[in-house]
């Protein structure tokens, strides 16, 4: 899918020195409006640098980074989310003695425009937003299939139900990037099926574009539209799932030269 000519993102060069270890060098990428991007490759293989590279969490050394053609040089890492990107984490970033509903309203707090004042007062403003905020969280709660869930605090829940938390709170800021972070890891087959389902219907429901890093191959191959592969650092390949599974660089990155020609 594939409706837009400007990409949502654009990566341009990027690399991230820590001291002398070059953990990104020179990587270029696009998200185009409607995708499922997907950024793979072995351990170690600097996409976690790239995300966070991407989210605003690290500065890269050198490159560019332009989301809806602009460049995020000048932002800091809090102003990411009302630029229209949001985020799931690899180790879960919940508040976890905090209801699933009060976890969702958290990802609401960038459309608040009331001023101190104005929310000692609740009335006018600060109520309907606070209305709307609920509204919005209500129909996330029912998107992801967890009514049920709404008023349990979050260290209450199992794994697969604090991801799909981790989700909704992510979507609660209404983004149109989503960055989906090994959202599927820790998963049984059951849970990874519902969050791939739930990850087509946010592009193909609510026109949200998807960068995710995942080394659950099976879900790499069945969602995206296009996927890059990382080895220490550096770019080795990119293209459909079909072109990547018969990639020779990319299977022996995975499998190691010997294997990859067994």
């Amino acid at each position: 899918m594939n409706t837009g000519t400007t990409p949502i993102l654009e990566v341009r060069g990027i690399s991230k020195n820590f001291g002398g270890v070059k953990a990104v060098s020179d990587v270029s990428l696009k998200v185009m409006p409607g995708q499922i991007v997907s950024l793979i490759g072995p351990n170690g293989a600097g996409k976690t640098t790239t995300f966070n590279l991407v989210s605003g969490v690290l500065p890269p050394s050198s490159g560019q980074i332009l989301f809806k053609g602009r460049d995020t040089a000048p932002l800091r890492s809090s102003d990411y989310a009302g630029l229209g990107i949001g985020r799931t984490f690899q180790n879960l970033a919940l508040f976890r003695h905090g209801s699933v509903i009060e976890n969702l309203l958290i990802g609401r707090h960038i459309h608040f425009r009331y001023s101190v004042l104005e929310s000692l007062l609740f009335w006018g403003r600060p109520r309907r937003e606070e209305i709307a905020a609920r509204e919005k969280v209500e129909q996330i709660i029912e998107f992801l299939e967890i009514e049920e869930l709404r008023d349990k605090p979050v260290a209450e829940l199992a794994y697969g139900q604090q991801k799909r938390v981790e989700l909704g709170r992510a979507l609660a800021c209404e983004p149109s990037l989503l960055l989906l972070d090994e959202i599927v890891a820790g998963m049984n087959r059951e849970e990874k099926e519902d969050i791939a389902r739930f990850t087509l219907d946010i592009r193909d429901e609510f026109g949200v574009s998807v960068l995710m890093i995942e080394h659950d191959m099976q879900v790499v191959m069945d969602l995206s539209d296009r996927i890059y592969v990382l080895d220490f650092g550096c770019l080795i390949a990119e293209g459909t799932p079909e072109e990547i599974a018969a990639n020779p660089r990319v299977l022996a990155a995975y499998l190691g030269e010997e294997a990859a020609h067994v």
